[in-house]
């Protein structure tokens, strides 16, 4: 007699594949509208520009390399390097002099900042174009002698250095609270740690600190490098032969003001491209260590948009469903 031991065990049914996952693109027609109504608009500000019955567009190509042009622009790019230079510099030391233990010498900085920041950078240079009125003289000696030297203040305080004054004082203000900001970034604990390895305090803001806080000034120093190019517009209050003013005076001469207008926009347009596009390779230098892949330069972004026009790219990951037929 058989018992249910002796008989043989049912063979495994076979395992069913499962079907291939189909990758549907989602649909965006919202951005293809939203993009020809940004083109269509964009065409009616060309259209209107280049066909505007007043404007002399030869004007513009005659004055573009004009050798008055040329030197204005030579004045702006001297104005922005020694306003930066001493916005940097000083801004550095204001904001040392903020982190201070020393409660006088963090009042001095703090005064410093609030009162250059909460003053136009207008009216300052106006004032510094106008210290002659108030201070005719300048008197620098040693007290209870007869050493002592006198100078013309008009002669010491030329169009230029009044700008120059007005533009870096101002600058450093705000530089001071990036430089700021960048050193409070870095942890306290990696100080101390340097210290106990017998670092003095140089060492540790040289090695420690400063190639951290990079990443965070950086940034916006490009960003007030870009805004002092075109903020040295107005140092035409102290009648400095800057891109502004030069293309004013010519403009006052044929009376084609907005020709001479866009003239100057070009010509800032020009330079602060030129000035982005070295700050996205700076703040990519300082990027090393901190991102596990680096940022795409310019070039490499173009290379990859070219190949995928060669051929069929995949779609992104944001813009797939991804749908499966159940089974059974």
């Amino acid at each position: 007699m058989n018992t249910s031991a002796d008989q043989p065990l049912p063979a495994p049914a076979p395992r069913v594949r499962p079907e291939a996952i189909k990758a549907i693109p989602v649909r965006h027609p919202w951005r293809w509208v939203s993009a020809v109504v940004v083109l269509g608009l964009a065409a009616l500000a060309i259209d209107i520009l280049a066909t505007a019955p007043q404007l002399d567009w030869r004007v513009v190509g005659q004055y573009l390399f004009n050798a008055q042009i040329l030197g204005g622009i030579v004045v702006t790019l001297e104005l922005t390097a020694i306003a930066m230079v001493i916005g940097v510099v000083l801004g550095a030391l204001l904001a040392v002099m903020r982190l201070s233990k020393n409660p006088v010498v963090a009042a001095v900085s703090w005064f410093y900042i609030w009162f250059f920041r909460g003053t136009p950078v207008l009216v300052q240079i106006f004032f510094w174009f106008n210290i002659a009125a108030i201070l005719p003289k300048v008197t620098i000696g040693i007290p209870f002698t007869s050493l002592q030297w006198v100078g013309i203040t008009n002669k010491l305080v030329s169009p230029f250095l009044a700008a120059i004054l007005g533009l870096g004082l101002n600058e450093a203000a705000y530089m001071a609270e990036i430089v700021r900001a960048g050193i409070i970034s870095v942890e306290h604990g990696q100080t101390e740690a340097a210290q106990a390895l017998g670092m003095t305090r140089l060492q540790v803001m040289r090695r420690v600190v400063l190639p951290q806080a990079m990443r965070v000034i950086i940034p916006p120093t490009g960003n007030e490098t870009i805004s002092m190019l075109k903020t040295t517009s107005l140092a035409v209050i102290a009648t400095v032969g800057e891109l502004f003013f030069v293309q004013q005076q010519i403009s006052n001469f044929n009376y084609n003001i907005i020709e001479l207008v866009i003239v100057a926009s070009l010509w800032y347009l020009l330079m602060t491209s030129i000035l982005t596009f070295g700050q996205y390779y700076l703040e990519r230098y300082f990027a090393r260590g901190a991102l596990r892949q680096l940022p795409e330069t310019p070039l490499q972004r173009l290379r990859r948009t070219l190949f995928h026009f060669r051929g069929a790219a995949p779609p992104a990951a944001d813009d797939v469903t991804i749908t499966a037929k159940p089974h059974g």
